[in-house]
């Protein structure tokens, strides 16, 4: 028995042997091209890019460009790879072509994706470093591919979205900043211009905040303890919490200063006795 299977092995030997003898070139050349290719690829992407870069073509684009071009090039050194090997490709494009329709349901998804990632690219709704907002997550674009788009967020967890998610639902981009929304409740015995004029001073010392766009202050509502403020700040997406804390808190010293009360909710009690 164990004869037999080292016959067998010998015997395997030496057609291995006798397959290197003949075709070892041409395997070595179909090496060497499929190297080539992959070298040559990341050559003509890493051009691509600086080129797009030159031209001040959007990164987006660019990426798209470079990817697609290094698909290409591998494709055709791989098939010049293959025929050097005397291994004929066009069984395999009928098989691809069979095989297309049983998987067309299993990969209608990707598909999909990918069709949504070629409209996102095309028309460019967004860039990269905008910040987007989509079914309750904001991030700042890092970067849009054929299949999903991912976000980047301010404690630097990446948020990965599905390009048909993307394409079909109403998202909001807000570019390099993000609103921040909030009220504070002052006295009614205040003056209500001063504690507007006061926050507004405020918001505009802390570091961060959009100096290009004015803050909204003003009266939000009337509360049953207080007139409530409202002010909208722009914010650095990246520095999204830490800007937030620093202007509630410059908020808050502001009014400190000012001598304006932020009252608390109370209620009066009237006890009647029969």
């Amino acid at each position: 028995m164990i004869d037999q299977e080292l016959q067998q092995l010998d015997a395997f030997k030496n057609k291995l042997i006798a397959w290197l003898a003949e075709s070892g070139v041409a395997l070595l050349v179909a090496i060497l091209i499929i190297a080539l290719g992959i070298w040559l690829s990341k050559s003509l992407a890493k051009f691509i890019l600086k080129l797009c870069d030159k031209r001040g073509i959007d990164i987006t684009l660019a990426r798209f460009f470079a990817g697609f071009a290094k698909v290409i090039i591998i494709a055709f050194a791989t098939i010049m790879a293959l025929s050097k090997l005397n291994i004929e490709i066009t069984p395999f494009i009928a098989l691809l072509g069979a095989s297309a329709f049983g998987l067309s349901l299993a990969v209608q998804g990707p598909v999909s994706n990918y069709g949504a990632g070629i409209v996102l690219i095309i028309t460019r709704p967004f860039k990269v470093g905008d910040t987007l907002t989509i079914n309750g997550l904001t991030g700042q674009i890092d970067c849009v591919n054929l299949g999903n788009t991912q976000l980047l967020n301010e404690d630097e967890e990446r948020i990965t979205i599905p390009n048909r998610n993307v394409l079909g639902e109403i998202f909001t981009n807000s570019y390099d900043y993000s609103i921040v929304e909030a009220v504070v409740g002052i006295d009614y015995g205040a003056d209500p211009e001063v504690a507007i004029e006061c926050i507004a001073a405020a918001i505009q010392t802390v570091e961060g905040v959009a100096s290009e766009r004015i803050p909204d202050v003003g009266i939000e509502d009337f509360g049953d303890s207080s007139i409530n403020i409202g002010y909208r700040v722009w914010i650095p997406t990246n520095r999204y919490h830490r800007t937030r804390y620093a202007v509630n808190m410059a908020v808050f010293r502001a009014l400190e200063a000012a001598k304006i009360t932020i009252p608390f909710p109370q209620r009066d009690v009237h006890l009647i006795q029969q």
